[in-house]
């Protein structure tokens, strides 16, 4: 290939927008001689890239933006150490069908048992995917819904949850709800039924939302809706936190002796 034409070519592509093809045209030449690539092979290859490309930057930018508190796998869980846990119901919920379906999931268990863990590399499985995801804790969303609410921006500040596909609401139940404060949840939950996925993680079962959320009649509506399409996962096993602390110490005290 002459100057000019590559030249022309990364100018042509980075007017169409395909800066990795503007600076790897050269590259691509040379793969497509060393494969003595015919014109459509050639030409495989080249949208192949960008494609592929375009993916990852899409991937990072929805990382970014997804507020994620960390960007953990499932291959990073120890399911070892959660024995009652079947990590087949787990990896189902990583096929995505029911995101696809806009239906939800629920971990439910102590604190320390990885329940955030686990949402969090489903939401990053989604995000891979090409869904929108974003994460909150239930504290947070209420607390800026009820800020949104005294300056007049509550329609406004609902869009943050109930635009993404896949909405992680952590930490269900840490604090206890007023009966204001559960009805800006509901509003959430019932607005986003059957139009996007959330996935939750709760310190407390289902028979117990009353008293997290001030009312039983609410909590009643919350659950029926969220989950009349749901996947429940109930993790009883023993703290990770509590684990890694444990072994500090005996580390420490094995240093001292």
């Amino acid at each position: 290939m002459s100057e000019l034409t590559s030249t022309r070519i990364r100018t042509t592509a980075a007017k169409l927008g395909l800066p990795h093809l503007a600076e790897t045209i050269n590259e691509y030449t040379r793969r497509a001689d060393e494969g003595k690539l015919g014109y459509l092979d050639f030409l495989d290859l080249v949208l192949s890239e960008e494609l592929a490309v375009r993916d990852d930057r899409r991937f990072r930018h929805g990382l970014r933006t997804s507020k994620l508190p960390h960007h953990k796998t499932l291959d990073e869980y120890d399911f070892s150490f959660q024995p009652e846990l079947d990590p087949r119901k787990v990896k189902d919920l990583a096929t995505l069908s029911f995101v696809e379906a806009k239906a939800n999931a629920a971990l439910l268990g102590p604190p320390g048992v990885g329940k955030t863990h686990i949402a969090v590399a489903l939401a990053v499985a989604a995000c891979r995917a090409g869904y929108s995801i974003y994460f909150t804790s239930l504290d947070d969303m209420v607390r800026h819904l009820k800020a949104a609410e005294t300056s007049g921006n509550l329609t406004t500040k609902l869009r943050t949850y109930l635009r993404p596909s896949v909405l992680v609401v952590d930490e269900v139940g840490y604090q206890p709800l007023e009966r204001s404060e559960a009805n800006l949840v509901f509003q959430v939950i019932s607005k986003r039924y059957e139009k996007g996925s959330i996935i939750l993680t709760s310190n407390k079962t289902f028979s117990e939302w009353g008293q997290v959320f001030g009312d039983e009649v609410l909590a009643t509506a919350i659950l029926d809706r969220l989950l009349h399409h749901c996947d429940v996962i109930s993790i009883n096993g023993p703290s990770y936190r509590l684990k890694n602390r444990l072994a500090a110490i005996e580390r420490d005290r094995d240093d001292a002796a």
